[in-house]
């Protein structure tokens, strides 16, 4: 089946509150029992990271942006409109946020050290 990552918005001047992470926890258990979710992760804060390119490393992202990227969740899903569908339901996009979707062209897993294409 193909997979899809889900990079999800979030605006860095926006405060959230615990009933607003209350919903992205739900809408994680939700994709989790429908057998969906394959992985996700929440990222730190923009200010922790360190961006590197050939002329070195500087502090912060490399974009100049109000909204970055706060987490990741790869989902299995039949096609692309049953991605979106998922991704629609997500309380980022009720937030004043969003989140992307793009199918996984490649992966790698660790555990049998292999490429796979998308």
């Amino acid at each position: 089946m193909p997979q899809y990552a889900i990079f999800i918005y979030s605006d860095t001047t926006a405060e959230h509150d615990a009933a607003e992470l209350a919903e992205h926890d739900q809408h994680s258990d939700d994709l989790i029992a429908a057998g969906a979710l394959t992985a996700a992760y929440a990222l730190s804060e923009p200010a922790t990271a360190k961006s590197v390119r050939g002329d070195g490393v500087t502090d912060g992202p490399f974009t100049e942006s109000k909204e970055l990227i706060a987490g990741i969740g790869i989902i299995e899903a039949p096609d692309l409109d049953a991605a979106l569908a998922w991704a629609r339901q997500n309380p980022a996009t009720r937030h004043g946020s969003g989140v992307e979707v793009r199918e996984v062209a490649a992966s790698y897993d660790r555990n049998d050290s292999a490429f796979t294409a998308g």
